[in-house]
């Protein structure tokens, strides 16, 4: 496949990035730090055994929409045509941390939601132009479910899958692919410091699974695995029940 790859400097996006070029598919990264994103991109190319300079990298971040076009247009241009688009970017911070920064909250909101929709709309008419391809996008279990940690982060998670969802079901006799990736806590930087669960996950483990759904071109993915079945049981938990627990 030739992939763009926004967020892949840090955590599963970067493990997902190794994965991908281990595996021979063709590149090209994007990111709000160009250089971050461009020593992502020799990273990537001694692990593939690349040439130096094959794997391209572009300057876009999900807060500046305006960064969008002009970095899908050079993925275009350097791959020749664009069969994938994953997105792995966002921002995280805890309820507590969100209840006491409305600046900082304004700023995940905005990336978290309306900014990815934004560079998936964009994405997604320019695969639906080629003729067709995946969209690959990470939203949340955070959005499964209102629940006391995750309030604020899991409602713009929540509105993400729901768009993401409706684009499934509208594009995919057009063929568009449209994955959407349900991480449930994974050891990376964003979850540092917080209690880890028993079945936490390890990026490498996840971007496996998220390769495969890739292929199989699974509408949802819930990683670790075991966070599907955890997020059965929340969603049919009484709201009494929501109310005295605090997961």
């Amino acid at each position: 496949m030739k992939v763009v790859l926004l967020g892949a400097t840090k955590g599963m996006g970067r493990a997902l990035g190794r994965l991908l070029i281990e595996r021979k598919h063709d590149l090209f990264l994007l990111g709000r730090d160009a250089a971050d994103v461009a020593r992502s991109a020799r990273d990537f190319e001694v692990r593939g055994s690349r040439p130096l300079n094959s794997v391209g990298s572009a300057l876009c971040d999900l807060a500046q929409p305006e960064t969008f076009s002009p970095a899908l247009e050079a993925a275009e241009k350097a791959l020749g045509k664009v069969d994938a688009v994953i997105v792995t970017g966002g921002l995280f911070a805890t309820q507590d941390e969100l209840e006491s920064d409305p600046a900082f909250t304004a700023q995940l909101l905005h990336v978290n939601f309306t900014g990815t929709v934004l560079f998936c709309e964009a994405a997604r008419k320019r695969l639906l132009a080629g003729g067709g391809g995946t969209l690959c996008v990470f939203s949340s279990v955070a959005g499964e479910r209102g629940r006391k940690p995750v309030i604020i982060y899991g409602a713009a998670k929540a509105g993400l899958s729901h768009y993401l969802e409706g684009l499934d079901h509208k594009f995919s006799s057009q063929g568009l692919t449209v994955v959407t990736v349900k991480p449930g806590f994974v050891k990376t930087s964003m979850t540092a410091g917080l209690p880890a669960p028993p079945f936490a996950g390890d990026p490498d483990k996840v971007a496996k699974l998220v390769l495969t759904a890739i292929e199989k071109k699974k509408p949802v993915a819930y990683v670790p695995r075991p966070w599907s079945l955890i997020m059965f049981i929340i969603r049919l938990l009484p709201r009494a029940v929501m109310r005295k627990i605090n997961f």
